[in-house]
């Protein structure tokens, strides 16, 4: 993949948006994991869940302009992977539509739904060889 972009010009971008998405993506699973850890409901749960909901909504629009590196693609650009990222975008507003609502246990499903999909799923996937941080970790 990474010689592709290089042909096509495209590492630079290709650097930059991954460079974001980590910096971004990194916060998640640690906020994330506490917060599924720690206490439902406090004020420094709601406080940082929104850090989280902005920080895996924000990564999750990076991570949809990074072109796919492995596998078959839609438009020569959208992969699986990119599933992942229409899985926060579909139950991010959802979770908060539910928690507002009242609908504590569906706020939590979908939350966990985000976290499991979204962030340990995709991040093993992220260490496939082809995709660039199984790049590299393994050269």
């Amino acid at each position: 993949m990474l010689q592709a972009c290089r042909e096509a010009g495209e590492v630079d971008y290709y650097h930059a948006l991954a460079y974001v998405h980590l910096a971004t993506i990194a916060p998640c699973f640690f906020v994330g994991t506490w917060l599924l850890l720690r206490a439902k409901g406090t004020a420094l749960h709601k406080r940082l869940g929104k850090a989280y909901v902005v920080l895996i909504v924000f990564s999750s629009v990076v991570a949809a302009a990074m072109p796919a590196a492995v596998g078959a693609r839609l438009f020569d650009h959208f992969g699986f992977i990119h599933l992942f990222c229409a899985v926060v975008f579909v139950s991010i507003p959802l979770a908060i539509w539910s928690i507002r609502r009242g609908r504590v246990q569906a706020h939590a499903w979908y939350m966990r739904g985000v976290y499991i999909g979204g962030i340990l799923v995709a991040g093993a996937m992220a260490f496939v060889p082809g995709r660039i941080v199984g790049d590299w970790v393994f050269g």
